[in-house]
Order: structure tokens, then sequence, then C-alpha cells
């Protein structure tokens, strides 16, 4: 049996999982993070992507976020996300249409826009999508 560590994963709004895993695979900003028992102490910033909890080698949890803190202590990762969402729980059609919102708003150079709030919607509802669809594949 392979040696598990505690993980919470909470939202603003809710916690969305707390239970043992083998592994944590996380999107932080200069890279994906992956943490396992006995990791080092670590305090990093998440951009939006998919958080991957194996519980072992037959199942693995998948979490969209759309940012947020990675906290890993001795016995515990703590995924502190400004919006947590289980894979199966994500709204593709509300996704597809973000992506469209954004991919319009960034082609309209009228220059009345914000780009920047554009880009981030876009790289969320990408990012919910590549969730989505990792999920489904692996069902």
């Amino acid at each position: 049996m392979a040696m598990t560590i505690h993980v919470d994963i909470v939202s603003s709004e809710e916690k969305i999982f707390s239970g043992l895993a083998e592994l944590v695979v996380a999107p932080a900003t200069e890279g994906d993070v992956g943490i396992t028992a006995r990791h080092a102490p670590l305090l990093t910033r998440l951009k939006a992507g998919e958080v991957r909890v194996i519980i072992d080698n037959k199942q693995t949890l998948p979490f969209f976020i759309s940012g947020g803190i990675l906290e890993v202590q001795p016995h515990v990762v703590s995924v502190l996300a400004d919006r947590a969402v289980r894979a199966k729980d994500i709204d593709e059609a509300a996704a597809i249409e973000a992506r469209h919102r954004a991919e319009e708003t960034l082609n309209d150079r009228s220059g009345k826009l914000d780009y920047a709030k554009a880009q981030l919607e876009l790289i969320e509802a990408v990012a919910q999508l590549r969730t989505l669809d990792r999920w489904r594949k692996n069902r």
C-alpha cells in the first residue's frame, strides 16, 4: 500500500473535497507540481487549470480551479481556490459560450474593451473544457 497524504480542496464558497490521496497534481504559476506524502513544505500560487487528486492506481478525481493558493504541510495538502468545480459538474455549454464571448472580445479592435479580462475569461473557459474532456476520456 502506497503512502497517502490528506488533501483539502476549498473554494471561496464551499469545501469541494477532503480525503486521502497518493498524489496531487496542481497547476502552479511556474508549472505543474506533483505532491506526495512527505513532500517538503510549500506555498505557491495556482493558475486556472486542472487539479488531479490520484487516490490510487484505479481512481483519479479531476477538479477545475480558477486560480488560488497551494499549501503543503507535512501531512496535509490544501488547495485554496478562488473557484473550484468537480470535473463532472462543469457546465460545458456555459464554458463554450464563455470561450466564444472571450474570443469575440479579443478580436474586437475598437479599443473599447478590457483585453486583460477577456484573456482571463478565455484561459478559464479553455481550462474548464480541457478538464471536462480529460475526465470524460478517463471514465
